[in-house]
């Protein structure tokens, strides 16, 4: 993409890539991609942000792209990746006290995890598509998304190394991307034994059909950095679920004290699970997170709308973060 600096950093024990561009002095946005996805996620609000004058930074997590990706699961718990946004900070915006932050998918959790950890370090977090839920002291989650979904859910499934790495290679990796970031089928995701993605391999997959917003360059741009990492370092992060829920004992019952905004498209697989929509708007997701000041449901747009609605996702992000530098002379 043009105009878009990319560099190796040091943190926390591994080299991580980030993709940065705007000026030096402008405010940090930190830009956290998730699941199967790179910082390539945002490569339009890189371009928009950096243009209303903010420093955009979006990395590849450990796992991910041109980042390193340590080999065993448990090099993936939410104290590994937060240490590294950390350090990451220090690295790209330690004269800054404080920083702006988006997430999504795996970046919303990651997100809501160093709002938890480090609210401090926060100006304000704008989360797509996945809200925040308290620790449930009682249930483990994998144990409890197999007891409301079944061993098919797709967390479920991608718990044994190996297992699904082998399933996305016998399916053609390149339908496999395909297929997630352009799919429309409502949540929950079922990934049976017998076929798990919809179909047999393609020998014509060059030539698959892309909706207008994911060009084949796009997808392409995907194929290539997934032919070089694999999936293992993604899929590690649902293998570190339960660790998480080890580690996080101390913060159960703990509220979320960082200004939100919530997004997510209409048709988003996360928004269309049951009993989702009634825990956002419901009063739970408020309950949880005291200092949740919008939701914005975004018409005809998937998962990733990010990607999908990008102008008007980029121009939410700006709003909210304006309306906290205008009420805070002092960012």
């Amino acid at each position: 993409m043009e105009g878009i600096d990319h560099r190796m950093v040091s943190v926390n024990g591994i080299t991580m890539h980030i993709a940065e561009k705007g000026p030096k002095e402008g405010p940090v946005v930190l830009l956290l991609h998730g699941f199967p996805d790179l910082w390539y996620t945002w490569r339009h609000q890189i371009s928009g942000l950096s243009s209303l004058g903010y420093r955009a930074v979006a990395p590849d997590l450990r796992g991910y792209g041109d980042s390193d990706s340590p080999e065993s699961f448990s090099e993936y718990t939410c104290l590994n990746v937060v240490g590294d946004l950390v350090a990451l900070l220090d690295s790209v915006a330690g004269n800054q006290e404080k920083v702006f932050l988006v997430g999504h998918d795996w970046g919303a959790i990651i997100g809501w995890f160093l709002c938890l950890f480090r609210p401090e370090k926060i100006n304000g977090f704008v989360c797509l598509s996945v809200p925040y839920r308290s620790r449930n002291p009682k249930v483990k989650p994998v144990q409890g998304f197999k007891a409301v979904f079944g061993d098919d859910y797709y967390i479920c499934r991608f718990q044994e190394p190996g297992k699904i790495e082998g399933e996305i290679a016998s399916a053609d990796p390149r339908i496999f991307l395909r297929n997630l970031f352009t799919g429309r089928t409502l949540g929950p995701p079922i990934l049976p034994k017998d076929n798990p993605f919809g179909e047999k391999p393609n020998p014509n997959s060059e030539n698959i059909e892309l909706p207008e917003w994911f060009s084949k360059k796009d997808l392409d741009f995907y194929v290539s950095k997934f032919e070089k990492a694999g999936f293992t370092g993604g899929l590690n992060y649902y293998r570190a679920m339960d660790l998480n829920w080890e580690l996080t004992a101390p913060w159960t019952g703990a509220k979320i004290q960082v200004p939100v905004k919530f997004m997510t498209g209409d048709f988003d697989m996360v928004y269309t699970t049951p009993g989702m929509k009634e825990y956002i708007h419901g009063g739970g997701f408020a309950a949880d997170v005291p200092t949740l000041q919008e939701i914005v449901v975004i018409e005809d747009a998937g998962h990733f709308v990010n990607q999908e609605k990008p102008q008007e996702v980029t121009a939410h992000i700006n709003d909210f973060f304006t309306k906290l530098r205008d009420n805070n002379k002092s960012f």
